[in-house]
């Protein structure tokens, strides 16, 4: 027998078996110990060449070893914000944060670090699999999610409805969805409901307008409610509780319980909504011919993004299939209504705290739009906005709609000091950390517009202010973003006065910034003509 073996067969309690069974028994179990002590030695191992890797980075200090900065980084909450307004105020260029024992992260927070990163291909830093998996059952491979070939491709097929001779008529939808929603407020104040959720009513605004631009669809969804828009927004909801529960991080076990059956339940009613209207303009398309098609729609009907995907082929003259063009809707709808909404919500927070911009905002418009009948923003308006676009930007430094942006390195990267981050490491490209970053910003908790004077920005590295991120893989619809911004603020500050709420706001950094318990203001209908005074 195997040595100290009697010991181990009276341990094991295995006396009254045979030698031989006896004996097997105590390999296997001889080889499982075995196993285990590699794996613990390796991972000890592994641990400490990580730690010396890593010792040139600096770090806050740690939670505990066991869960890293985890409870300190990721509540999401405001406390877990102001941490790393702390911590970037210290660590001024990167900073390593642990996710747990084992999972180093590279956190980078000034524009001459996070060039490397951005300035690589996306092949050389792709997004991470495990931060966009969630993603993937409602998404599928959309740009949002995809990688490599595919996204290059999609990104090339795509630009096309971007293009300002498809955003102009937008505008006009854009102007549409603002009255449905001024026309709630004028009716809420009436009833003497003056404090409003503001985040709530523009979600809601955002989702309606976007229906009308990918789908031209009207849902009226901000009027009743609407089982598809219901879903989106449930989603959302669904994926920002899974980022937040370790244990539902493995597919197999989330889709097991009640919240992982909401959310295939909510992407099956996205994917057959959305499939419908794929199936319903394909068939009129086949009907019509390609050139027939385009003409009807030169005659006052908007080119929607279904349609620019329908009609979009590769240098091969290959189409994208019915799955692809699902995908890259759902994708767009996405995240054209949250990061949206969160930009205008955030731009009348500060501007409700500093009247003396939202006077000048108002003044601005209203010179603009004199003569206007109807009362409407158009294409042309977009650009004669300065101060407004000055005070859109500075709120987006404040409070920027995606506060990071994860890659994973594929290669070696080199930072301007010579150190590396290693092959198959995770960073992080801190937006909401470089933007309050004070070897960045001067001051930058202070909301001041003129940052964002045409001076200042001569002098400002294309880095310091991101919101729609940076490099090959920036948001492809932010111009789209910019124009229903500018056109829901000018129509807002133009008929309504918005003032504090007595209770500030706690920032929460979910899927994008938004506010607990909703972003409260108060708004005052303003008379047709009325003057302010600056």
């Amino acid at each position: 027998m195997l040595p100290g073996s009697k010991w181990l067969s009276h341990q094991l309690g295995l006396e009254g078996l045979s030698p031989a069974v006896s004996s097997g028994i105590i390999l296997c179990f001889w080889a499982l110990s075995t196993w285990i002590l590699a794996q613990v030695s390796s991972s000890v191992y592994r641990y400490y060449t990580i730690c010396q890797y890593f010792r040139c980075f600096p770090q806050p200090p740690l939670q505990n070893w066991f869960v890293g900065h985890l409870g300190m980084v990721t509540r999401h909450r405001e406390e877990s914000l102001k941490y790393i307004i702390s911590t970037v105020a210290t660590f001024r260029e990167a900073f390593l944060i642990w996710r747990g024992p084992f999972q180093p992260v590279v956190s980078l927070c000034h524009p001459d670090y996070i060039r490397p990163v951005t300035s690589a291909s996306a092949y050389v830093a792709p997004k991470d699999d495990l931060t966009y998996g969630f993603f993937k059952p409602w998404l599928g491979d959309g740009l949002l999610v995809s990688e490599g070939d595919k996204w290059s491709q999609h990104w090339c097929l795509l630009a096309p409805a971007f293009h300002f001779d498809i955003l102009k008529p937008y505008v006009k939808i854009f102007n549409q969805s603002t009255d449905i929603m001024h026309a709630k407020w004028r009716h809420l104040c009436a009833e003497g409901s003056t404090y409003l959720d503001v985040f709530d009513h523009i979600s809601l605004m955002t989702l309606d307008s976007l229906q009308k631009c990918i789908f031209s669809h009207d849902s009226n969804c901000q009027e009743k409610p609407s089982p598809y828009i219901s879903s989106i927004l449930e989603l959302s909801v669904l994926i920002t509780k899974r980022f937040n529960r370790f244990l539902q991080h493995w597919d197999s076990l989330y889709f097991l319980t009640e919240e992982g059956r909401l959310f295939s339940e909510a992407c099956r009613l996205v994917h057959d909504s959305t499939n419908n209207v794929i199936q319903a303009r394909k068939k009129v398309l086949a009907e019509q011919g390609p050139e027939a098609f385009l003409k009807n729609k030169g005659k006052g009907k908007t080119m929607d993004f279904i349609d620019v995907l329908l009609l979009a082929k590769d240098e091969n003259g290959k189409s994208l299939s019915d799955k692809e063009i699902q995908e890259e809707a759902n994708t767009f709808m996405f995240e054209g209504h949250d990061t949206t909404a969160s930009g205008i919500s955030w731009a009348l927070y500060n501007l409700a705290h500093h009247q003396e911009h939202q006077d000048r905002c108002h003044q601005e418009i209203q010179e603009l739009l004199r003569g206007h009948q109807p009362e409407e923003i158009e294409w042309d308006d977009l650009s004669q906005m300065p101060f407004l676009t000055m005070c859109i930007k500075e709120s987006m430094r404040l409070h920027p709609p995606v506060t990071i942006v994860v890659r994973k390195c594929t290669k070696d990267i080199q930072l301007p000091d010579s150190r590396i981050i290693p092959k198959g490491s995770v960073c992080l490209i801190h937006i909401f950390g470089t933007h309050h970053n004070p070897a960045v910003w001067p001051n930058p908790e202070v909301y001041d517009p003129y940052r964002f004077d045409a001076q200042n920005t001569q002098k400002m590295s294309p880095l310091a202010f991101m919101p729609f991120s940076a490099g090959p893989r920036n948001c492809i619809g932010q111009n789209f973003a910019m124009s229903e911004m500018k056109v829901v603020l000018a129509l807002t500050l133009l008929r309504f006065h918005v003032l504090p709420h007595e209770k500030p706001a706690q920032r929460k950094a979910d899927l994008i910034l938004r506010a607990e318990d909703g972003l409260w203001r108060k708004v005052e209908p303003l008379q047709e003509g009325s003057q302010r005074s600056i």
